[in-house]
């Protein structure tokens, strides 16, 4: 709390620091590094005390990165109605694309993200030390999301490839699904073929950028083709945004078809 004295009258004006969420510094043996993890808390979650939150895990989840815009939105939604209440938790990044990226043999690959292949560590880091003690903290549900775009949508989809029970939804936007010759496609559609049965909620959406929607639309034909059990998926365009103004009407939207509150009866 700062006071402050304007003008010859000597007005007292009071300032308080604006909060919205907590921010927590976690160590992890995995990475090797210390993390840091920013949490933002529905409203209700402090009005009812007897009540638990599902848990939406977002990528890029940094306060200089994505993380106030999501919590921006998940905060008017639930007022509007418009979306259940979740608790939120952004990963800030330290070394992005060596954490979002699986090891390529695409030569340019290699020659523009020398540093790239960690998503194994990062995967063990998120579901066996960060999720633990993020559910120790707060009040969750068994529901978990995760969410993330361009080559956090990539490695959102390759942990609904490589991991699956760790979420129930993944929501992957404009995923960079080019990287390593397409081979996450490739992988996905082998792992449906040997087990077609797959009860998980998936949204992804491309943007009108060149090179994103051909890729995006051979994911969207694999699942087509597959037809897996039990996964309810969306795909949708929006040719008229860039990669670089995808994220929030695509975000809002995902919201809204995956998380509408259930209908009130009357």
């Amino acid at each position: 709390m700062v006071l402050c004295f304007l003008g010859e009258a000597r007005a007292q004006l009071l300032v308080k620091p604006l909060v919205m969420g907590e921010s927590i510094e976690l160590a992890s043996k995995n990475l090797g590094e210390t993390r840091r993890i920013n949490v933002y808390l529905p409203e209700v979650y402090t009005i009812d005390k007897s009540s638990s939150f599902p848990l939406m895990v977002m990528l890029d989840g940094g306060m200089a990165e994505d993380f106030l815009h999501i919590s921006g939105l998940i905060q008017i939604s639930i007022a509007n109605g418009t979306m259940r209440p979740f608790i939120l938790v952004g990963i800030e990044n330290t070394v992005r694309r060596r954490d979002l990226t699986s090891p390529s043999d695409n030569a340019l690959d290699k020659r523009d993200l020398p540093n790239a292949g960690g998503a194994a560590q990062f995967r063990q880091f998120l579901v066996n030390e960060m999720l633990p003690q993020i559910e120790q903290r707060y009040r969750t549900t068994p529901e978990r999301v995760l969410i993330g775009e361009s080559l956090a949508g990539l490695f959102t989809l390759e942990t609904l490839v490589q991991s699956p029970d760790a979420f129930q939804t993944y929501i992957a936007l404009d995923p960079s699904l080019w990287w390593n010759d397409e081979k996450l496609t490739a992988d996905f559609a082998a792992k449906l073929k040997a087990n077609p049965k797959l009860v998980k909620n998936l949204y992804f959406a491309s943007s009108g950028q060149k090179g994103m929607e051909k890729v995006i639309q051979h994911f969207a034909d694999v699942l087509e083709q597959a037809k897996p059990e039990g996964l309810k998926w969306t795909y949708e365009k929006y040719p008229s945004e860039t990669h670089a103004t995808i994220y929030h009407p695509a975000a809002l939207r995902a919201f809204r078809t995956l998380f509408a509150p259930a209908p009130v009866k009357k």
